[in-house]
């Protein structure tokens, strides 16, 4: 559905992207991580057509999205994290048009039902001028739009800035609803806990480039996986033997440690052979994937002097 190989933008001396490679295949869900200015709205408006890359290929349904750009938009449902409106026009006016431009409203009755479940779901008033709407207002009306008219592939970036957590789990839903009639999902996103609820496949790139892409399964071998219990007595011995740990901390009987996620299978039959109680094993989340790339940023940032 998505292929970009080798992907650049420059603007002037600015690189946006350097080299990108991501792929997306048909019918899942894919999160798209990085920080502000790692390069994940330029590369979705290159992938819109609405910009065109400086090197490297970037194709759509095996088209080129700068050549085919209006044949592939009506394929296409696109959320942008800052939504404008026509200040004359109302939400559901807005709404209306914007379907119209994919040609979705040629069903009139099955589009009037999607849309009034969508504005009820999403508790929405399109009554209003759209001068008149909130941040989160208008990010209503991009939802609505595009989840209103099916698409093959719908581009969420930053969908749910400025919704509060019920409407994000509106949003949520929203999504498995499209993926379980086939849709394929590119949801940029700097929201891990977002991405990491609703994505079969991550991809996190950093200053333009990929750095890590696959399922969570895939990535969390790339760290480690916390393990924890109650210690019996007289087993010291026998923890400290545990092969591979790391960071052993016991405090008021409670034992923690770290292992490699791949040897985590290794370590729970000596753990069995001990009888432990109380244990929990606790994978880890896409944050600290997430902040094995950009952990060097944040030490910095805590390093700046303060004014």
């Amino acid at each position: 559905m998505i292929s970009t190989r080798g992907l650049q933008k420059r603007f002037g001396r600015t690189i946006a992207l350097d080299g990108l490679d991501l792929t997306v295949d048909a019918g899942e869900i894919h999160g798209f991580l990085g920080p502000n200015g790692a390069g994940k709205s330029t590369t979705i408006r290159i992938l819109l057509g609405l910009a065109r890359a400086s090197g490297g290929e970037a194709t759509l349904f095996g088209s080129d999205p700068w050549t085919d750009a209006a044949d592939l938009h009506r394929r296409i449902g696109y959320v942008p994290g800052d939504v404008s409106l026509w200040p004359n026009l109302t939400g559901g006016e807005a709404i209306d048009l914007l379907s119209r431009l994919r040609g979705g409203a040629a069903d009139k009755a099955a589009y009037a039902l999607r849309k009034e479940r969508l504005i009820e779901v999403f508790q929405f008033d399109p009554r209003k001028k759209g001068r008149a709407y909130s941040k989160g207002n208008r990010q209503k009306v991009a939802l609505i739009a595009a989840f209103a008219t099916p698409a093959d592939l719908y581009l969420l970036d930053e969908p749910t800035s400025g919704l509060d957590p019920l409407m994000e789990q509106v949003f949520n839903r929203e999504i498995d609803r499209v993926a379980a009639d086939g849709a394929t999902v590119l949801l940029s996103s700097h929201i891990l806990s977002e991405v990491e609820e609703l994505c079969d496949r991550v991809t996190i790139i950093r200053e333009g480039k990929t750095v890590e892409s696959g399922t969570m399964a895939e990535l969390r071998h790339l760290t480690r996986t916390e393990i924890a219990f109650v210690q019996q007595p007289g087993q010291e011995a026998a923890i400290d033997a545990i092969t591979g740990t790391h960071d052993l901390v016991i405090d008021s009987g409670r034992v923690r440690f770290t292992v490699d996620s791949d040897r985590v299978a290794g370590v729970l039959p000596m753990l069995a052979d001990l009888d432990v109680q109380g244990l929990t094993v606790s994978p880890p989340s896409l944050e600290e994937l997430f902040l094995r790339h950009y952990g060097d940023e944040l030490a910095t940032l805590g390093q700046a002097p303060r004014s």
